[in-house]
């Protein structure tokens, strides 16, 4: 089967497993980076679960968690077969003012860069302007909001 993935594709994803595979069909695609993804859905949509998935396809075998907290993780995979991918794991949330916003996604988008990393980018609608060049992952739960019902991907490729 091949990872190709048209500019813009609508998929339902039944569970957390699904939602994990389509991020491994997304780092066939823009891995080992440098590349962006945002990922945008409401809170407990799947953002990170999908980043887990992603980090696992690039080799990463550090356990994946939401950076809301810490705002940025940065993991890399160790150099060998099936090794060597770098990941910036960006979360936004918190960050309420644009400007502070597009202050630490230049810094990270710099390291990434600088590392040949993807970078994964929760709520990167607080930033003022999207970059162009990144992929768009939006997630959406059904309605009610219960997780376990499965969600919706609709996945962009850069412009």
């Amino acid at each position: 089967m091949s990872p190709a993935i048209p500019p813009c594709r609508c998929e339902s994803l039944a569970d957390a497993a699904a939602t994990q595979a389509l991020g491994a069909r997304l780092a066939a695609l823009v891995g080992p980076g440098p590349a962006i993804l945002l990922l945008l859905g409401e809170l407990g949509a799947g953002k990170t679960c999908l980043v887990q998935g992603l980090a696992a396809a690039l080799g990463i075998d550090e356990p994946i968690t939401s950076p809301t907290f810490a705002l940025a993780q940065h993991y890399s995979a160790p150099v060998g077969p099936g090794g060597g991918g770098s990941l910036v794991h960006l979360d936004l949330y918190r960050l309420e003012q644009p400007a502070a916003a597009d202050e630490l996604f230049a810094q990270e988008e710099e390291t990434a860069r600088e590392l040949g990393a993807v970078l994964a980018v929760e709520w990167p609608q607080r930033l003022s302007v999207l970059p162009a060049e990144a992929w768009r992952v939006e997630l959406e739960l059904p309605q009610g909001g219960d997780p376990e019902a499965g969600r919706l991907a609709r996945v962009w490729a850069p412009h």
